[in-house]
């Protein structure tokens, strides 16, 4: 008897999977995404070359801060508790502001475009990036999807404003579609001694939620992020909600990142149980790529059903109008199970 492969039937028309899978977003994801830069060929940073990048050398060296610039995150807290340097670090602040708020997409499908395309609105994106192209890409795409995976900003993000009066956020926003009011931005930048994510009500609604989508994940994927030393109370959150790896014996971690696998391993050891992980070099490798919208129907039917898998992926370097051909069938299907 030959084994049972999960057809390309079964993968479209299976909608099963009710708990989210949980997609963890760091520097090295938007790094790998453009780097060749955005459509302007501006450069994503990251914390090793943020100050040549940002071209911050001139300002710091006024202020008697010099090379090397090879730890920003460090250099940016040692500012935070130097009370003569409150102009500076103001100074530094809007200039990252308004750089990654320069940022653009470029008009051709992107690696974010296929995330936001291949996710279910059950599904979550968490992020530390303050750039703006996941807000972007769900911007451009929404009227296929009509309705995208939930978005969380660990970090704050350029895009996302929120209304201190009806405490509510929108991307892409300068008014509050409810009271009109003028929307208020959440900040970027954390010192790294002394970060603390419950000070901004903002941040500390998006790490909640963060909290509550990782004890209900079936799947986790960590794109990009190295879970720095420096951001000690990130990883006891996320130790916290994940709970103890000997009752987590069914989830799915995946690392997709282009360090060697036995360092991500010893990174991320405390979320792994046994043999539930996979390691991918690029995005396309994975899980989300390979069965887009029904990454957690895959994983099932791998992992508890003992079925081969058939990969169906996007086609890398198609147009938009190629792309949604791929998915109709499946939002035919996820449409029809709403309405029923």
């Amino acid at each position: 008897m030959s084994a049972h492969i999960w057809s390309k039937k079964e993968e479209i028309e299976s909608l099963t999977m009710e708990r989210p899978h949980l997609v963890i977003l760091g520097a090295g994801a938007s790094y790998a995404s453009f780097p060749n830069g955005d459509k302007n060929g501006k450069k994503l940073p990251l914390m090793s070359n943020f100050v040549q990048i940002l071209r911050l050398e001139k300002l710091l060296e006024e202020n008697n801060i010099h090379a090397p610039y090879t730890d920003f995150e460090a250099l940016y807290s040692d500012i935070t508790v130097d009370e003569t340097k409150k102009e500076l670090k103001e100074e530094i602040e809007t200039r990252i502001q308004n750089y990654f708020y320069s940022l653009e997409l470029p008009d051709s499908p992107t690696l974010y475009d296929h995330l936001i395309l291949s996710l279910r609105p059950k599904d979550v994106i968490a992020t530390f990036n303050w750039d703006p192209f996941l807000a972007q890409a769900i911007m451009r795409n929404i009227s296929i999807i009509e309705k995208p995976p939930t978005i969380l900003f660990l970090h704050g993000n350029v895009t996302y404003a929120y209304c201190a009066e009806c405490k509510v956020g929108y991307p892409l926003k300068k008014q509050c579609v409810k009271c009109g009011e003028p929307l208020l931005s959440a900040p970027l930048l954390y010192p790294v001694k002394e970060k603390n994510y419950q000070t901004h009500p903002v941040i500390e609604s998006h790490w909640k939620g963060f909290e509550h989508y990782l004890k209900q994940a079936w799947a986790v994927t960590i794109f990009g992020y190295s879970a720095p030393k420096t951001d000690i109370e990130a990883i006891d959150i996320m130790k916290k909600a994940w709970g103890e790896t000997e009752k987590r014996n069914l989830e799915q971690i995946e690392i997709i990142d282009i360090q060697e696998e036995e360092q991500l391993i010893e990174t991320w050891s405390p979320f792994i149980h046994t043999h539930h992980y996979d390691v991918h070099r690029s995005f396309y490798d994975s899980i989300i790529a390979k069965f887009p919208r029904r990454s957690g129907e895959a994983l099932w039917a791998q992992l508890m059903e003992c079925k081969f898998l058939d990969p169906h992926k996007f086609p890398q370097g198609a147009e938009f109008s190629e792309l949604y051909e791929n998915i109709i069938p499946k939002l035919e299907v996820e449409y029809r199970e709403q309405e029923s």
